[in-house]
This record gives structure tokens, sequence and C-alpha cells, in this order.
């Protein structure tokens, strides 16, 4: 039999190690799904002051790799620690990752991100060369690790270690691109002819994102329509030119849902269990979550509708925000859980207030709560005006919480629209709180009808989204580098 290729991922975020989003759920998925595809796998992540070990034995593996940026001398330590099979490194080095959040706070970005993400993606390479092993295939996600492509691009041409190594890129959040001063550019460690219009240079600045998806030998979105999208002027965020370019090179990959932890049928964070055939754990999940949040015990007879996500435009909070009065005067009650912006904060909580019993808000997140309300509302609520993927959908449709969301990116790849045959949810129109509010009062009036509330519901409980199909899609695209699992 032929050796299993290697394939190491580079990410910013790992759950259970790291997590502001969706993001570290695909990595701590993703990776677990490939090696019993039949390669070998490998992470490497930062080591972040707020590290979770999550039960996982996390040990000092080498302590002085050379990295030489920002200065000549620079090192970094690296850990170790193994998740289902999948050894994970990550870089440490605290003046750039002992903070108590990942890339911001309130206040704004880290004003040394680039710099803290230049020295990941070249410490994480230097690794690389003490693994006694290189790589098949280098893999980075999002534009925190992007750089690594580029890097790659050019160190191919002059360093035979990585000369036969393929280099694939996936687009979590085309939005976020790490754009910085030219100045930083220079020094990085790129060479001059990396300056230019199809390299990392964007309007004059320094494109992190850009340069991986130049020089990448692959790309990939976390779902097909997002592929299309993000070659469109709406969605492209100034780079759908280079993607248009790049596009017999581009994939959409649809995430899948890792239903090891998201399945009401064996939820460690449930009060009661339920499955499809047997629905009385959700009422009574539906009960401790409005307890959990302080409501009134006649909610437990009406719809309760559920949103989890930033607090920012993006994921639409502010669509809701607007029809909050329209839902309230309608008699349903409301969950929220995010953070994000201060004036959506204050907005939310104001309105707590004035509709209490009815509406309840936490700022903040945490995965305990997310699962209540995955399992203790009827309805969820992603009135995203973009999405590349999402995986909130996947996992209340998993839970009988049917979805209303808006027709864009992985959330039209997943829900089928009501009334069509086999419906799992609703969409409409994004960025149209008009639209948004009909959608709930279509939902609203089949909840009045049990009947068909419940033929709805069963649909969206057989609904699936597995990992090991999206797997499937990832182990194509090497196939297409030339780099093939002996078994596949």
């Amino acid at each position: 039999m032929a050796d299993r290729p290697l394939i190491l991922h580079i990410t910013s975020e790992m759950y259970p190690f790291s997590k502001t989003g969706g993001l570290a759920d695909v990595l701590g998925a993703l990776p677990p799904a490939l090696a019993e595809k039949g390669v070998d796998v490998a992470v490497v992540t930062p080591f972040y002051g707020r590290l979770s070990t999550a039960g996982y034995p996390v040990r000092l593996l080498h302590s002085d790799v050379p990295v030489g940026y920002p200065w000549p001398p620079t090192t970094a330590e690296v850990f170790h620690s193994d998740y289902q099979g999948v050894p994970v490194y990550f870089i440490s080095r605290g003046e750039y990752f002992d903070r108590r959040f990942y890339y911001n706070t309130h206040r704004g970005d880290y004003f040394d991100n680039c710099e803290r993400f230049v020295f990941f993606c070249r410490a994480a390479l230097e690794w690389c060369k003490f693994m006694g092993r290189t790589p098949d295939v280098v893999h980075a996600h999002d534009w925190q690790a992007a750089l690594s492509m580029a890097y790659l691009h050019y160190w191919r041409q002059i360093d035979p270690f990585w000369k036969d190594v393929k280099t694939v890129l996936t687009i979590h959040n085309l939005a976020f691109q790490g754009r910085y001063s030219s100045r930083l550019f220079w020094e990085c460690g790129l060479p001059t002819s990396a300056w230019n219009m199809d390299g990392a240079e964007f309007w004059g600045d320094f494109n992190m994102l850009k340069a991986g998806i130049a020089y990448a030998d692959h790309v990939t979105t976390v779902s097909p329509s997002y592929a299309e999208e993000v070659q469109t002027e709406a969605f492209g965020c100034g780079l759908e030119g280079i993607l248009r370019k790049r596009s017999a090179d581009l994939t959409g990959i649809l995430n899948g849902a890792d239903y090891d932890v998201w399945d009401p049928r064996g939820d460690k964070y449930l009060p009661h269990p339920y499955c499809r055939g047997n629905m009385k754990g959700k009422r009574i999940c539906k009960e401790h979550l409005l307890r959990e949040y302080g409501m009134d015990p006649i909610v437990a007879t009406r719809p309760l509708l559920g949103f989890i996500g930033r607090l920012r435009r993006q994921k639409g909070i502010d669509l809701l925000l607007d029809i909050l009065p329209a839902l309230m005067k309608i008699g349903v009650g409301v969950v929220v859980l995010g953070e994000g912006n201060l004036e959506f904060e204050a907005q939310l909580m104001e309105l707590t207030e004035k509709y209490q019993g009815r509406l309840a808000a936490r700022i903040g997140y945490t995965e305990e709560l997310a699962h209540y309300i995955q399992a203790g509302t009827d309805i969820f609520l992603m009135p995203s005006r973009y999405e590349p993927c999402g995986l909130t959908q996947m996992y209340s449709l998993r839970f009988g919480t049917v979805p209303i969301a808006s027709a864009v990116g992985g959330l039209r790849d997943t829900i089928v629209p009501y009334p069509r045959y086999g419906a799992t949810g609703f969409t409409f129109a994004p960025g149209d709180p008009s639209a948004f509010l009909r959608a709930i009062m279509d939902a609203l009036s089949v909840w009045d009808k049990p009947k068909k509330w419940t033929q709805l519901r069963s649909s969206a409980m057989k609904a699936s989204f597995s990992w090991p199909r999206s797997a499937e899609g990832y182990l194509a695209v090497y196939k297409k580098l030339g780099v093939t699992a002996p078994d596949a």
C-alpha cells in the first residue's frame, strides 16, 4: 500500500481549543473526517492565552523553533496535543498570543494583527522541518493563515524541502481580509515580485487574503453558492476580480455538521434527549430554556424564536431589532445569544427591558446556552446579509427548530424553502426587514396547524450534512493536485 499523504492544516482557531465562530467548528471536525478517509492529518494553530485544553493534555514539544521574524533570532515554542487521533501543534509566543481575546477587543482590532499572523504563518511553516516529514498539502484557512500560500509559492522555487508541496486556501469569510499598510509588506519576507495587482497589493495596501488567493494552487469556499457569489461585485468585497481570474481553480465545498456534538439524541448539555420519533424531550428543553432566561411561562404555549450569532450587520441583527416590536405585538417569545457591535448590544438590552418576559438576551457566548437555544426554541432566525456557509442552521434542522433564513450562500444550499416538496424551513430576500417579517408570519401560520408543523419539523430533522461527505469534496481537490489517499 502506498504511504498515506500528509495534509497539514494551518488555522487561527480550532474547536475545542479555541473558538470565535464557525471556523473553529470546521477545524474541529474536518481533520478527523479526513483521517478516516485514508490520509494523515495534522493541525497548526496559535497557543492563545485563553486556550482551552478541553480535557486534552497539552505538552511542550519544542522550545526554540527559529522563525526569524520580526528579527533574526526570534523563535517560537511549540506545544502538542492529540485530538481524535489528529496531532495538533500550538505555536506559542507570549507577546503575540497571550491575550484575553484572539483578534480584537470592543475598541477594535489589535494594532499588531498583521505582525502576529505573519509570525504565525512563518512559524507554522518552519515547524514543518521539525516534524520529520514534509507535508504533501498545506491547507490554510482564512486571512490569518493565507500568507503561508504566498511563502510556499516562492519557497518551492528555492528550497528542495518544499518543491513538491501543494497548497490549498479555504475562504470561510471573504469580508475579513487582513488588509494593512504597504509598509508591513516590505517587512514580511516576501520578495518584491509579490507586490503587484495580481499578488499581495490591493489599492496600495497589503492584503494577506488576496496574497493567499493569488498564490494558492487551489482555492475553496465553504459552500457552492458562496463560490458563485464571491465572483460578483455584490459579494466579492473587492476581490471578485482575482476570484474570477482563479475561477478554474475555485471550488465550493459545503461544510458539514458535527453530529457527535450537535444531536438532541445524545447532547450532553440538554436536560432531556429527544428524537424525531419522540419529541417529548423538546418540550422539556423549552421549559428549561424559559427558566434559564427568566421568561414568562406562558411562552411555553406560544412559538419561541431564537437567534445565536455575532451582533453585526452581516448577521442581520439590525433587521431583527427593526421587527422586534411587531413580533412582541404578535405574542411570540424571542431569545438572543451573541455579542458584537456595542450599539446593537445596547438597543437589544433596552428592548429586553421594555418587553420583559417575552424577549430575553445574553451578551456573550457559551456552548451550553447555544445548545439550550437550539433545543428549546421552535424557530431559528438567520437573517444574514451574506453567509458563506453557516453551521447553526444545520444544527437547528437536526434539533427540529425550523430555520427562517435569508436566501444567500450556504443557507440557500441547506434549507429547502416552504412550501416546496420536502421543505425544511423558510427563506426570504436578504436585507429586507419586511420580507423577514413576512417569512416569520408564514412560519407562524404553519405553526398554528399542528399536523403541517409536525411534518415540516420531521423533514427538517431528516436533513443530513455529514462531515464524511464534505471530506470527500476536499479529497477530490487534493486529487486534482496529484495527492491521493491510498484507499480512495
